[in-house]
């Protein structure tokens, strides 16, 4: 195989420069469509109360969930508004409230990740160092998660370490999400964001940490062709399983100062002038991140299974 191609030899500095750009426009929209989708999980079970309706609203309450969170971490870029200080705002109020993630704290340790990806200092490496794993294993995994047992261990650490001072905006949302959907008179609708919480979002962060870092072919490369993994969404998966364009990750480590919602178009771009040739770095669905982070021979010596 020859000399891998370089980002500098397929991408434009012009072509680059469009696509920092952020618009004010896309990221309301981006944002809006967030809570949309939101109050449509809430109201179609409310509306329509049946299992089906119940189930289909928790699931996709668990997606908006990491939306918020995706959101919140573009903010933590500043590359979601235009406005530094909107980023700010909606950051740590519209999108870490709610997921009791202050923005601060989150940049902090997300920057690291950054800047030591491909090193035993990445912060994030804890996640997805065991992969692949075996099948039995992803299997426990996804019913830890999936049963709830995920969720509820991590909820409980949270209330047992909550913090008025530093948790206000989280219990200040759930005030008023239970005031609004009381004042609709559907009280009960409430406990459809814990089910989301406890039982969905454990599992499909799970499946986006795979798809990011844990399929890679070599996390200890400085390349991030190795190290990271972009997988090629449906539009289903994008609705429930990876939300405002965080299926992008490869393309997010080149530039982290491109708004999310113009990595589809910088994945096709490099895709198409054959930057990714000869590396396995790009995923066909999260079928294929399953798929490849199952290991079928026996683990390496101090591997875990």
């Amino acid at each position: 195989m020859g000399e891998a191609v370089k980002i500098s030899d397929v991408l434009h500095r012009d072509e680059l420069r469009a696509l920092s750009k952020c618009s004010n426009r896309r990221a309301a929209l981006v944002l809006s469509g967030n809570w949309l989708l939101i109050v449509i999980a809430f109201a179609g079970a409310i509306i329509w109360p049946n299992p089906l309706t119940i189930l289909l609203g928790i699931a996709l309450l668990g997606g908006r969930q990491l939306g918020l969170e995706i959101i919140m971490h573009d903010c933590a870029h500043n590359a979601f508004f235009v406005n530094k200080a909107l980023n700010q705002f909606v950051g740590h109020w519209i999108c870490g409230a709610p997921r009791n993630i202050p923005l601060a704290v989150y940049r902090d340790i997300h920057l690291k990740h950054h800047k030591y990806a491909g090193s035993s200092d990445d912060p994030d490496l804890k996640f997805v160092k065991s992969y692949p794993v075996t099948a039995e294993s992803l299997k426990r995994k996804f019913i830890r998660d999936l049963t709830g047992q995920t969720g509820l261990r991590d909820t409980l650490f949270k209330l047992r370490n909550l913090n008025f001072s530093e948790s206000y905006q989280w219990i200040a949302f759930h005030a008023i999400l239970l005031l609004v959907l009381t004042f609709f008179g559907a009280p009960w609708a409430y406990l459809m964001w814990w089910a989301a919480e406890i039982f969905i979002h454990p599992a499909i962060s799970r499946l986006r940490q795979i798809g990011e870092h844990g399929v890679a072919s070599n996390r200890s490369s400085a390349d991030p062709r190795d190290n990271t993994s972009t997988t090629r969404a449906a539009w289903w998966e994008r609705l429930f399983v990876s939300p405002n364009f965080v299926n992008y990750h490869l393309e997010h480590h080149y530039f982290a100062h491109v708004p999310g919602y113009n990595l589809q178009r910088l994945h096709k771009i490099l895709s198409e002038r054959g930057f990714y040739d000869g590396f396995e770095c790009v995923s066909k669905g999260y079928a294929d991140v399953l798929m490849r982070s199952i290991r079928t021979e026996r683990p390496l010596a101090g591997q875990s299974a």
